[in-house]
């Protein structure tokens, strides 16, 4: 064997081979015939590689809350965000994909999953800082975020007062068959609990001797086609529903020969018809032993319409169990801007979520 190198006291020597030396013992055989047994078993096994690698980004996707996982799946669209689809669910990350701020923890679409698994299921921050892996403030902020961009982008493109005659034309045929042909709104109060207010007038002020608990109420209005269209702010759970109807915006919305279906609690006969609107309650049995026959039938057919905006009420609950839970005083601050506390925000997105869903009423 001859070496040569650029510096013999410094550099590695290079050798070569030369013709008299011997080849190296590792140069035989390094090329294999591979039999067909062979072969097949290494295709069968990369493609079991494969399988199992995209098993795995799958499961990976699944943890991180990223589209991946969502694709194809409405069940679990339904059981993370109460919506009915897939689609329905990009339909509404398109709409407010533009509004959500970059983040270098958060995608867009990961910020919108926090918001809405928070609203559907209640989970704690602390919960979702370990699923979304950012800290508990951060997973707070980015809800308090994403609740403002869908009042502000969503719910005034999904909650809103209709036109009469579309109402008219789409008017389900238990309205039609009716003496509540020409129902504009059914009327009605739900209550949220919060937390017990520390300051003493706060505390008498939301006090509700109905749930007899600390609660924000709210008044909700739905078409006949069971869509909600009129959605107030929050009001101490004290305030009367009569009050919260007169100060709330409500009555603005109503035209002469519209009708407004209520329940008992709600005495505005006389504000309404100031707007050429009619209100229909049930029949009182105050004063009387018994109601006359044609009180009972009225009353009857008018429940039979007027239990829709109860059942609205209980899908918005339910879908959103967020509302079910105490909430703290912390979400009842107002915002400056828009007049709203962060609780108010949430059951107007709430409503508008499941304005996007299937309706309670039956059209036929």
């Amino acid at each position: 064997m001859s070496c040569s190198g650029l510096n013999a006291e410094h550099s590695p020597a290079v050798c070569t081979d030369t013709e008299d030396s011997p080849k190296d013992s590792r140069d035989h055989g390094v090329q294999t015939d591979i039999d067909s047994v062979t072969f097949q078993q290494l295709v069968d096994d990369n493609i079991a590689l494969r399988s199992e690698n995209s098993r795995l980004a799958a499961k990976l996707n699944m943890h991180d809350l990223k589209t991946e996982a969502f694709e194809g799946n409405n069940e679990l669209v339904t059981k993370l965000t109460g919506l009915s689809s897939y689609a329905m669910l990009m339909v509404l990350f398109n709409h407010i994909v533009a509004y959500l701020p970059s983040s270098a923890k958060l995608s867009p679409f990961q910020q919108m999953m926090l918001c809405l698994v928070r609203l559907r299921l209640n989970i704690n921050f602390d919960f979702l800082s370990f699923v979304f892996g950012v800290s508990a403030s951060t997973a707070c902020r980015t809800f308090a975020t994403v609740v403002d961009i869908m009042n502000k982008e969503l719910v005034p493109h999904v909650v809103f007062w209709p036109d009469r005659e579309e109402l008219r034309k789409t008017m389900p045929m238990v309205f039609r068959n009716s003496p509540y042909r020409h129902t504009v709104v059914i009327i009605d109060c739900f209550e949220v609990f919060i937390e017990r207010p520390s300051d003493l007038m706060a505390r008498a002020q939301t006090y509700s001797q109905y749930k007899s608990h600390n609660t924000v109420k709210y008044l909700i209005g739905i078409s006949p086609q069971g869509c909600i269209i009129f959605i107030s702010r929050g009001w101490g759970g004290r305030t009367s529903d009569k009050c919260v109807t007169e100060n709330s915006g409500f009555l603005g919305h109503l035209n002469p020969g519209d009708q407004v279906l209520a329940d008992r609690g709600f005495p505005v006969a006389e504000n309404i018809a100031l707007y050429g609107a009619s209100l229909h309650i049930p029949a009182f049995t105050k004063g009387k032993k018994q109601l006359a026959a044609q009180d009972v039938e009225s009353t009857r057919q008018l429940a039979s319409v007027r239990i829709h905006v109860e059942r609205v009420i209980g899908v918005v609950r339910q879908k959103f169990t967020m509302l079910q839970s105490t909430i703290p005083i912390a979400c009842l601050a107002t915002d400056t801007d828009s007049g709203l506390t962060t609780l108010d925000k949430v059951v107007r997105v709430a409503c508008a979520l499941c304005n996007m869903c299937k309706s309670v009423v039956n059209k036929d």
